[in-house]
């Protein structure tokens, strides 16, 4: 399966109305920025244990490990969760810009250093969600 297609079984597979909230979200992705790198994890290491949720990516980045090593990885995650869905805005040098720019206007979510998770796209403000998404698919990487 091509990463397209593993990411409409990815949301297939979830139920509504979580599903219809993750495909609007995935759209919007799309259209917002139409020449960025799609990605899909299913969530599983190298070793094909479950090491975390499957994730849709969208952009990249570079990350560099304090071992000196480094590779690609998305720069915007989106991902189902048990109680909603979660956005991760990654590759941030400023682990407190998330919540100090968008905490009290984001409506009914959790803000922390790169994840926006919430129940449902109706309880949140999707401005705000926007124009962390778009800061977050923009800022310049520092080398």
């Amino acid at each position: 399966m091509d990463i397209p297609e593993q990411v409409e079984a990815y949301l297939a597979g979830q139920p509504e109305p979580k599903q219809a909230d993750l495909r609007w979200l995935h759209t919007h992705m799309l259209s917002e920025f139409p020449q960025c790198r799609l990605w899909f994890s299913d969530g599983t290491n190298a070793d094909g244990r479950v090491v975390a949720n499957p994730s849709i990516g969208y952009g990249a980045y570079t990350i560099t490990y304090a071992d000196g090593s480094s590779r690609e990885f998305y720069r915007i995650g989106l991902s189902a969760n048990t109680t909603g869905i979660s956005v991760y805005v990654l590759g941030l040098d400023d682990k407190t810009y998330l919540a100090r720019t968008y905490g009290a206007s984001i409506g009914k979510a959790s803000v922390t250093g790169y994840c926006i998770k919430f129940r449902r796209l109706a309880v949140i403000n999707a401005d705000a969600l926007q124009a962390a998404i778009g800061h977050g698919m923009t800022v310049e990487q520092r080398g």
